[in-house]
């Protein structure tokens, strides 16, 4: 099976505002259905790059790709396959929801005859369907936020950029823009997703991209993710057997990553369902197994590793 193309492709990014270099030599593709956390400190360059990425601001040097389209070359088109949300959003307070919507699916092309199920659409995957004749400024924060984010997919984009989504948000309203998140993923939509709170984007993510000093540091899968590919899982015995990970490694698909007499970590692809299986499969060649969960990589002490070794190895 040939792996698809990737959704975006940079290349060689440098931007300079007077006097300052906010990005230098940015290079990066993103995966198709993933969700990358784009993470770094304040100034670090995030919010530029993502301007980039929507064709908003035009670099001194590079290239930007989204959907096989050169944003640079052809930024109107690129909008068409992409949908951006800025940190400082904004909705017409005057106008009702549904005109809100109307009015961006318009602006992006979405065809007469089509606006309003699009409306529909949106609203409904955002949970406003009951909102549609309320004055956007009469919208509490969470669902002002909802609003803007469906302004930016409403026109179905396959890429998706997102600055600071949850800033203000409270706890419930980040849960369930969480969830809205892991939605879009699963429908097969690609996110890159800007934000200060790591332990909100560990909900989600599949892969961290960090930017620091205008440069990327690293740009990789987060283990044990939700996108596609290996689950990591923990396993835990009521009591100590010496050849734990010999009958690990006997088992179909199992990869070991590391094995003591009573805890170990393996790698495994498969379902909800496989994954019961494996553990049947576990109980069934002696294996006392007490606990069985998956584990994700942290991704607040991967961000802090990373920064750390960066600034050990800056000359």
């Amino acid at each position: 099976m040939v792996p698809s193309a990737p959704i975006a492709r940079v290349r060689g990014l440098d931007y300079e505002y007077p006097g300052v270099r906010a990005l230098s030599g940015v290079s990066f593709e993103l995966e198709r259905g993933t969700v990358t956390a784009l993470v770094g400190p304040n100034g670090a360059g995030k919010t530029t790059l993502l301007r980039c990425l929507a064709g908003l601001d035009a670099p001194l040097e590079g290239a930007i790709e989204v959907a096989g389209v050169d944003v640079l070359e052809a930024p109107r088109e690129a909008h068409r396959k992409l949908g951006y949300l800025s940190d400082f959003f904004g909705v017409y307070e005057t106008l009702t929801v549904a005109q809100c919507l109307a009015h961006a699916a318009s602006m992006q092309g979405v065809a007469s005859v089509g606006v309003d199920e699009a409306v529909r659409r949106t609203a409904l995957r955002l949970g406003l369907s009951d909102r549609l004749g309320q004055a956007a400024g009469t919208l509490s924060r969470g669902l002002r936020q909802r609003l803007a984010i469906g302004q930016a997919l409403i026109h179905g984009p396959e890429l998706l950029l997102l600055d600071e989504p949850a800033a203000g948000l409270d706890p419930e309203a980040r849960h369930s823009l969480a969830a809205l998140f892991r939605t879009l993923q699963d429908e097969g939509m690609t996110l890159i997703v800007s934000s200060h709170i790591l332990a909100e984007l560990d909900e989600y993510s599949t892969h961290m991209l960090v930017i620091r000093g205008g440069v990327v540091v690293e740009h990789r899968a987060l283990e044990g993710g939700p996108g596609p590919g290996e689950r990591r899982l923990r396993l835990r015995l009521a009591a100590p057997d010496e050849a734990l990970g010999a009958k690990l490694a006997a088992l179909a698909g199992v990869r070991v990553v590391e094995s003591g007499a009573t805890d170990a970590l393996i790698a495994w692809q498969g379902d909800d369902a496989a994954q019961a299986a494996l553990l049947s499969a576990m109980l069934a060649s002696g294996l006392p197994v007490a606990e069985f969960a998956g584990e994700r990589e942290n991704l607040h002490d991967s961000y802090l590793r990373t920064v750390r070794v960066a600034g050990e190895t800056r000359p």
